[in-house]
């Protein structure tokens, strides 16, 4: 079990100043327990959460006397990644609870190994409900029965620890595989512009034998040679 120290906040302490002398600002509640606001130092939180996790069982103790709950939430600044803030869930002796678990894929799936399928994890966590004593830190899938194209597993096929329920969607896919398909690539067969062709070799021999003339100017031309005969 881990013990982490706590202190209750006066309404008039800013949550800024709070972090700078090194606390978080936190809060725990309960089913019959009042939302009360405490602080927690950073570095002892640190610390005992890389060790349980989200979802595991601390005892808080403090002015109250010892209270046992769970890591429920842990807010972090978007981008110095630093912890803001702690929600504690209080539970009860007995209390189940529900929550999401991640889940950790294992074993070898033949489908992938054997026909070059590709693996596809739908669900990366699990709802399941239990006694916080009982809560896993995580739960295993085997993808072993994944053996063919049609192959799925559902939350229903999941093996869980003893005094755990599962909480999602029996039906829910877990994880799949797909076949993966080669892409065709068409040769470019774009037909000719014959339109194009045909107006291009019209030019060219209306510039060869000079008759792109129109015959307004054709005649025009004629007059201007009768008038110079005449003239001579």
């Amino acid at each position: 079990m881990i013990s982490i120290q706590y202190e209750k906040r006066a309404g008039n302490e800013k949550p800024t100043a709070l972090r700078k002398a090194g606390k978080v600002p936190a809060v725990f509640y309960g089913r019959k327990i009042k939302s009360t606001p405490i602080s927690v130092e950073r570095k002892l939180f640190e610390k005992a959460f890389a060790q349980a996790g989200e979802n595991a069982i601390v005892t808080l103790q403090g002015a109250a006397g010892e209270i046992q709950s769970l890591i429920h939430e842990v807010s972090r600044h978007p981008v110095s990644e630093a912890i803001e803030h702690i929600d504690f869930y209080a539970f009860e002796a007995g209390q189940k609870v529900s929550v999401r678990v991640p889940l950790e894929f294992v074993g070898t799936s033949p489908a992938v190994k054997e026909k070059g399928a590709v693996l596809v994890k739908v669900l990366r966590e699990l709802s399941i409900e239990a006694e916080p004593k009982n809560l896993p830190r995580s739960i295993s899938v085997d993808i072993a029965p994944l053996v063919d194209f049609a192959s799925q597993i559902l939350a229903k096929d999941i093996a869980l620890p003893n005094g755990v329920s599962l909480v999602e969607k029996p039906e829910e896919v877990i994880a799949s595989v797909y076949e993966p398909k080669e892409e065709k690539v068409e040769e470019a067969t774009t037909a000719p512009d014959l339109s194009q062709i045909e107006v291009m070799k019209k030019g060219k021999e209306e510039k060869e034998g000079e008759t792109s003339a129109s015959p307004e100017a054709a005649q025009e031309k004629g007059k201007s040679t009768e008038k110079k005969e005449e003239k001579k």
